[in-house]
């Protein structure tokens, strides 16, 4: 079985996240870090520099060395390892690869700051208006979330047109 688009797909998705998380890093890193954090449309987008040592909202910041290493490095390492893979080898829905691989590279990121920074994630953007806000986040985040979101939306939308009457597979986005 020939999977030269699946794995062309995975990787230049896989790249076009990562470098983008990479290079947006190393942008707030270069002219955030240290400075007063930047305001645009009255507030509704921030940035600010932070280092994170825990998840999400900095969830497990405070837990014990050997079970952020386990929780925030080695599980998600071998999820998104096993996901890949299995987007390279087994997936046949080129979208669903995409997304997929768009919320495993997000991963990817985050996981290539913990070993580059001494465990720390960058972040530095922050949206919201007035006091309903997100947490500090980084394009790693944005790319878990809508990765997920457009996945949703995607397996969503395949499951009404099979449930559909008259509708084969062959109606599926490949």
């Amino acid at each position: 079985m020939n999977r030269k688009n699946e794995v062309a797909i995975a990787l230049s998705t896989a790249a076009v996240n990562i470098l983008l998380d990479r290079g947006t890093k190393a942008a707030a890193e270069t002219f955030l870090k240290g400075r007063d954090a930047i305001r645009f449309l009255s507030d509704s987008i921030v940035l600010v520099y932070t280092e994170n040592t825990g998840a999400f909202l900095s969830l497990g910041a405070s837990w014990p060395s050997w079970v952020k290493l386990a929780v925030l490095f080695y599980f998600p390492l071998l999820v998104c390892a096993l996901a890949f893979l299995y987007c390279c080898a087994i997936e046949k829905d080129k979208a669903r690869i995409a997304l997929l691989v768009t919320v495993v590279s997000g991963g990817a990121g985050n996981l290539i700051d913990r070993i580059a920074r001494n465990f720390s994630v960058v972040d530095f953007m922050n949206f919201g208006i007035g006091s309903l806000r997100t947490g500090v986040l980084n394009v790693a985040d944005l790319s878990i979330t809508f990765g997920a979101i457009g996945l949703l939306i995607y397996e969503s939308r395949l499951g009404r047109q099979k449930s559909a009457p008259g509708t084969s597979n062959s109606a599926r986005l490949e």
